[in-house]
Formats: C-alpha cells, structure tokens, sequence
C-alpha cells in the first residue's frame, strides 16, 4: 500500500493534469485499502476474506459546469483517459452558481493535528481466528444460549488523501479493528432470540477482549427469552445506548445545509433557538485521537475543530460544505465529507451528548409504567416534518424497575417534542462513532403489538 506521502502525490499529480488539460478547477481523491475479514460459527471457521483496493476520483469545473469521473484502474494511460473525459464532461454539464472549491483563504496549512489513527500493524488470519473463537465461545458459555450465528473479527488500514488545484494537498493513514459475536437463546417452543454485542477500535491495544464481548452477546440474548407485550398508551421511553444514537443521526440530518437549503428539514428555521431541553449538549470532536472518525482535515481541505452542535438545549450551526454555504450566504463549517466519486456532501466526525448527572437507576426511578428500547426497526422517520415511528424491542419498565423483556411494539412521537422532552443519563461511553448516555423522553406514544 502507497505511504500517505505517495498517496497525497498521486492526487495532485491527477489535479495538475485535469487543469493542463483545459480545468479551470479540479479536486482529486486517492484512497487505498487492504482489509482482512474473518468469521467462525460453532467452533469452527466459515470464512476468509482479503480485499485491496486502490480508487482515484477527479472533480474538475470549467466555469460554474462540473463533472467528477473515478477509477481504479490506475495505469497511466487510463489515467490519461480519465482526465480527459471529465473535462469533456464539465463542458457539457448544466451550470451550478453554487459549485467550486472550497474558499483558499480557509484552507487548512501547515501541520495537521496528531490524532493517533494508525498503529502500523495488522492482524494474520490466525490471530482472528483465536479473537473470533474466544468471543464465540465466550457467548455460548453463557447458561441459556442455544445456537450461534457466529462471531467476527477483522482489521484493516486504509490511506487517504486529498489534493486541490488551489493550494491544498493533504493525506491520512488510519488502521481498524473489530470483534463481534451474536448468538441465540432460548428454543423452538418458547421461541428463540438473538442479540449481539461488537466493538471496534483504531488500535489494536484498544480493542476490548473477545471474552468480555462474547459475554455480553449471551447475556443479551438469554435477557429478551420470552417476550411480553407492552399496553398502549403515553409513556416514558428510556433508551439503550445502543439506539440512543440514531436520534443524533436525525439532528444532523436536519442541519445538513443541503437539508437547510432544499427546504426540507423540520429544524429549517430553528438556528439559534432552544431544540433540546436545557442542560443538552451535542458536540463533534475530529481531534479526538485514534476516534473511530477523527480526521485532520474536511472533504475540501478545510481546517476541523471541536464544535458544539447543540450547547445547553441551543442549535448554534448548521453543518455546511462549500456548496451548500455558498447557497444559504454562509461560511463552510469544515463538515464536508467525499468519497472517491461525485461531489461533498457533509457529515459530522466522532458525535456525541454530553453526559447528564442522573444516574440511570435514577433516571428511571419515578416511571410507573414504561418501556427500555434496545433495539429499533425499521426507518419511519420523515425528516421534513418530524415523524417519528419505528418498531422496537426491549424490556417494561414496572414501578422503577426494569422487568421482563417485551417485543413487537412501536414508539412513536414528532422529534422536536422528543427532543425537547429528552433527559440524558450520566453513563456516556465512547464506543461507536457516535455515542450517547441513556436516554430518557417522556410523553412518546407506545402501542403494543
């Protein structure tokens, strides 16, 4: 695999050809990776897979036309060819008022952030095969576990690289690793059940031990044998981290400036107001070092930095690329995020809410009759109006306490009101890319299955 020194060479090599070859403006991607992926299932192995992978993407404008080509057939005749039909294409392509580079005077320059993304190892076959086994075995040992879908592991480096035709020219390396297990309990009478549990880190060092995760994938799965149902009715809902996150992948749904500038977001005029109950915060953090999506820089070069999203219930920005800035009169935010072919879009890098300072015990003590989600189904969530209703699973909540599992039941609310009507607890871990505490949100509609 190419060093991010060579990586970084090879996008502005591409970049200077494009505008030789008549560009007024290009932007190129080069992206490298080399993955090994490993699953076993009852003691035994099941599968090997090696990947590599190297792709170039090429953005070019001439005037206010565009068009963006990749490839990764990287011969220097194919590179010629590629270079040559995207600027044929951006002169034939509609015009875009909003399209271009990133501003210069906001480029990123001089050192980037040292953020820990790369250990320089790897993993053999072997290796995964143990961390794979030892978690599988780990959830099958649990009293109650019947059957197994496996365990995995996996790990990876990738290298990527940014150049610009004004000024810019940039490159990372990072390395991944994964350790996962799902197994099922219970039995054909009573009916069977499955969770998982899995985790990933950018270092090897950092991963948590297969036996802790294979122990939790059987402890979940015996919890939910023999599901109830939940009444219908107005309640309390308390989320599980686990699904506690995809409430920040709405907000930040609905602050995308392309969401702001199509008109199409139920936040569309909620910059500077109160989204969230006082006492809510919602950051990103690119800097954190070896997060899962730190980055020393945006998808058009711009600089990154710790940013509050929500600060004490307030929405302070909106999340913007260049375009999309361009169009609502504002500045970039450094959010804006590419792969190897089209333009930038936007995306937040490691997201998270700030811990509460309720304990959840606490959290939950006062709840008569409630529900605790652990897992959510299906995506009844419609980003222009708010509505919000997906199935669940997980357990009651009877006299402050948690109870027996339940399944089969839908929650259902508007996310402005959930929003505001959310308590976080104070258990926040940083295991995912984004990540919240327990989530406590009064007043949701629940209706039994």
């Amino acid at each position: 695999m190419l060093t991010p020194d060579q990586a970084r060479d090879r996008a502005a090599d591409i970049v200077s050809r494009a505008t030789r070859a008549g560009a007024d403006a290009a932007d190129a991607v080069f992206a490298a990776d080399a993955s090994l992926d490993l699953s076993v299932r009852l003691g035994a192995l099941e599968d090997v897979g090696r990947s590599e992978s190297e792709e170039l993407g090429l953005r070019v404008f001439v005037g206010r036309r565009s068009a963006s080509v990749s490839t990764s057939d990287l011969s220097g005749d194919a590179v010629a060819a590629l270079v040559e039909r995207a600027v044929a294409m951006a002169r034939e392509a509609p015009e875009d008022r909003w399209s271009g580079l990133a501003p210069q005077d906001r480029l990123m320059h001089g050192a980037p952030p040292l953020l820990d993304l790369d250990d320089g190892g790897t993993l053999t076959p072997t290796e995964l095969r143990e961390l794979a086994l030892a978690a599988e075995d780990a959830a099958r040992a649990v009293p109650g576990v019947t059957n197994s879908e496996g365990g995995g592991a996996s790990a990876s480096r990738s290298v990527w690289a940014l150049a610009t035709s004004h000024g810019f020219a940039g490159a990372y390396a990072a390395t991944a690793y994964s350790l996962s297990a799902s197994v099922l309990a219970g039995d054909a009478a009573a009916g069977m059940e499955r969770d998982y549990a899995h985790h990933a880190a950018r270092k090897r060092a950092h991963l948590e031990s297969a036996k802790e995760i294979g122990r939790r994938a059987g402890e979940r799965a015996v919890a939910r044998i023999n599901p109830g149902r939940v009444t219908s009715g107005a309640m309390p809902v308390v989320m599980d981290p686990r699904v506690g996150a995809s409430l920040l992948g709405h907000l930040t749904g609905s602050i995308s400036g392309q969401a702001i500038a199509r008109k199409t977001s139920f936040l569309l005029d909620a910059l500077g107001t109160q989204v969230f109950a006082s006492g809510v915060t919602i950051r990103d953090d690119p800097h954190r070092p070896h997060g899962l999506r730190s980055r020393p820089f945006d998808g058009e070069g711009l600089p990154v930095s710790p940013v509050a999203l929500i600060e004490n219930g307030m929405l302070e920005t909106w999340l913007l690329d260049s375009g999309s800035a361009r169009q609502l009169g504002l500045e970039p935010t450094g959010h804006a995020a590419r792969g190897v072919g089209g333009s930038p879009g936007v995306s937040p890098s490691n997201l998270y809410m700030q811990a509460g300072t309720i304990p959840v015990a606490t959290l939950i003590e006062d709840i008569a009759d409630g529900v605790y989600v652990t897992e959510l189904i299906g995506q009844g969530v419609n980003g222009v109006t708010g509505d919000y209703s997906r199935g669940a699973a997980g357990f009651r909540i009877v006299g402050g306490q948690i109870a027996g599992p339940v399944a089969e039941f839908t929650i259902a609310g508007n996310l402005k009101d959930m929003f505001r009507a959310l308590t976080p607890a104070n258990d926040l871990e940083f295991r995912y890319g984004t990540n919240v505490p327990t989530l406590r949100i009064d007043g949701m509609t629940v209706a039994g299955g």
